[in-house]
């Protein structure tokens, strides 16, 4: 009996009220606390009509916050992308002292409060940190600046990438590469026609879960930034400012935009689970 027929056996055994109860718990759930507070969101939006949503959004800080957390998801993300690349390839391909230890390094943003580590950058490079004397006399501005953000926020997003490059690389294992290395291929031949086809799918999934992140990073950029209104807050700290000023409207406005963004990343996460899923087995091209 294969492991499918006994999953179907005992589905076909559960009482029928107990599935009916626990799909409606569990629609009960994504309505509470996903769709609900998403709806409420667009609700408070649109309150006093499209043309005060219109002016949240074309306001001038709005539009500085919008293009600030755009090209710090554009810096970010590539960066990532290529640091995951790197960090997956030498610790799935390669045996070498300080392996493990590399591999904990790479999941240090995941323990450490995003305050903390923007904390951190500001006594490192701030002004009056350790190295502020050194970058104020060569007229290097990163804290309260771009540059700091964009510090933070890839210090708080680079994981993602390796960490879905990584199992991936592992299971296919070295067969592939090896074969093409013993057939004469280069090492950017076996790159680039080996093995970035094997991971695309996985690439761009860390890719995507890179962007989402990084265009709603919140603690570590609220450190760093200075929250100077029209240079350094993004669509996260312009919020938190509107709503804190009780400008309700224009804050739901703003956040019902990230809110869309957001749902694109959402629908690029599932377009790509959905045609890896669809993916022949033998992807390289290769025939058996």
């Amino acid at each position: 009996m294969k492991p499918t027929d006994l999953v179907s056996n005992r589905r076909a055994t559960e009482p029928r009220l107990v599935r009916w109860v626990l799909t409606g718990i569990a629609l009960a759930f994504i309505m509470l606390f996903l769709v609900a507070p998403l709806a409420v969101v667009f609700v408070y939006a649109f309150q006093k009509g499209m043309q005060a949503y219109w002016t949240a959004i074309i306001d001038p800080e709005a539009w500085s916050a919008i293009r600030l957390t755009l090209v710090t998801a554009a810096i970010v993300v590539p960066l990532n992308a290529l640091f995951g690349l790197a960090a997956a390839w030498c610790i799935a391909k390669f045996d070498f002292r300080g392996k493990n230890l590399l591999v904990t390094l790479i999941d240090l943003p995941f323990t450490v409060s995003p305050v903390i580590a923007g904390a951190i950058f500001v006594m490192l490079l701030g002004a009056r940190g350790f190295l502020g004397p050194w970058l104020d006399a060569y007229h290097f501005k990163i804290i309260f600046a771009l540059p700091g953000i964009v510090i933070a926020t890839l210090f708080v997003t680079f994981p993602l990438v390796a960490r879905e490059l990584i199992p991936l690389m592992q299971a296919l294992g070295n067969d592939d590469e090896e074969a093409a290395l013993s057939l004469g291929a280069s090492g950017w031949q076996t790159f680039f026609r080996i093995t970035l086809p094997n991971i695309r799918w996985g690439l761009l999934y860390g890719i995507i879960l890179c962007t989402a992140r990084a265009m709603g990073e919140f603690g570590a950029v609220s450190v760093v930034s200075g929250h100077i209104r029209g240079l350094t807050t993004t669509m996260p700290l312009h919020i938190e400012i509107l709503y804190n000023e009780y400008n309700f409207v224009a804050a739901f406005a703003v956040a019902s935009l990230l809110a869309l963004l957001s749902l694109v990343t959402l629908a690029g996460k599932k377009a790509v689970e959905w045609a890896s899923a669809r993916r022949p087995n033998n992807d390289t091209g290769w025939t058996e």
